[in-house]
């Protein structure tokens, strides 16, 4: 994100104006556009620096981590956050889940010729303010412009950088027989957020988004001292194409128990008003933990000690099967098979 050498007469209409073809070309206008609003709020000395890259610190011991998300969420602002905050908790905790602590952000804007300028300086204050909460800047980024009818307003993607130490790296194929398995608070709420807002659907409890950034959390549960061997955000797909998808890299079966499983009573009731199965509803600021099962209990009282995992659960466990199914004893007593998310659920909800 090219830093602009000069201030222009004329400020940009941040309340009445709209992003036009200008803002994109690569002139005037869009280092103007960069300056007075991508700049002054994700402003720091790296982005500073005014070069199509950031020039960063060394890490220190460590591999380096690094994750790419594109986010296309509609509607753009929802109960609970929008593409702006969505956009730098999603990256932080993609970089977050394989142990590392997430360190520099990169961002690229993709806005539709007509756009709201104030709509764009929400979005990019609501990413200044997750930015700086989580202590993760945005350091470089770019900026490009479509013709109207072409886009959806605007189009995020964010790319996360961060560092493991030696013997913290974590992976899906981590999940051993034996091992029990937690969330980190209930399901499905980001998910049936997005779908009220976008069907203006009036229930008598609103539904909030999830969404957060969880290295702090994961901080926390990794001070507790327990044998994490995998860690997971079930966003698309939700809890269900999660836990799948560690069954087969693990190689490994999967148990939940249906009782067990948190869910709030609006977000339940909304799911059976519209047919749909908390299970494969998307979160966006929940963890799948799976630890030794000796230190379950240690490591959910260090979940549930953060603001962030006040009702984490143990859910589950791992053991041996052959066709790394995932299954679940039903409230009934009885057994089901939680299979794989079959097409899109809930579409465009991150």
């Amino acid at each position: 994100m090219t830093q602009p050498r000069k201030t222009y007469i004329r400020p940009l209409d941040i309340k009445h104006g709209q992003v036009d073809m200008a803002h994109g070309a690569g002139g005037r206008a869009m280092a103007q556009l960069i300056e007075e609003l991508f700049a002054r709020h994700l402003g720091n000395d790296y982005l500073a620096q005014g070069d199509d890259g950031a020039l960063l610190p060394a890490a220190g011991e460590g591999r380096l981590v690094m994750a790419t998300d594109a986010h296309v969420v509609s509607p753009l602002f929802f109960p609970g956050g929008d593409i702006g905050c969505l956009s730098v908790h999603g990256t932080i905790n993609d970089v977050a889940m394989l142990g590392a602590t997430p360190l520099y952000l990169a961002a690229s804007f993709i806005l539709e010729e007509g756009f709201k300028l104030a709509d764009l300086a929400r979005i990019v204050q609501s990413m200044a303010a997750a930015s700086k909460e989580a202590g993760v800047p945005v350091v470089t980024g770019d900026t490009k412009v479509v013709e109207r009818g072409k886009g959806d307003g605007v189009f995020i993607t964010t790319t996360g950088v961060g560092v493991v130490a030696p013997g913290m790296e974590l992976s899906g194929r981590g999940a051993q027989v034996g091992d029990a398995i937690l969330v980190s608070g209930t399901l499905g709420d980001h998910g049936m957020a997005i779908m009220a807002e976008r069907e203006s659907l009036g229930f008598e409890s609103p539904i909030v988004s999830d969404t957060a950034a969880l290295h702090g959390l994961i901080a926390a549960m990794r001070a507790s001292g327990a044998d994490i061997h995998v860690l997971r955000d079930p966003t698309r797909g939700g809890l269900a194409t999660t836990l799948n998808e560690i069954a087969q890299q693990s190689g490994v079966g999967m148990l939940l128990q249906e009782k067990a499983l948190p869910v709030q009573p609006a977000v339940n009731a909304a799911c059976e008003f519209l047919g749909l199965d908390p299970l494969y509803v998307a979160n966006e600021g929940k963890l799948v933990a799976i630890c030794a099962a000796g230190d379950a209990e240690k490591l959910l009282s260090g979940m549930r000690a953060h603001p962030l995992g006040a009702n984490a659960a143990i859910v589950g466990s791992v053991h041996a099967d052959p066709n790394h199914f995932v299954q679940m004893v039903t409230g009934f007593g009885g057994k089901r098979i939680v299979d794989w998310l079959s097409g899109e659920q809930l579409p465009r909800i991150c």
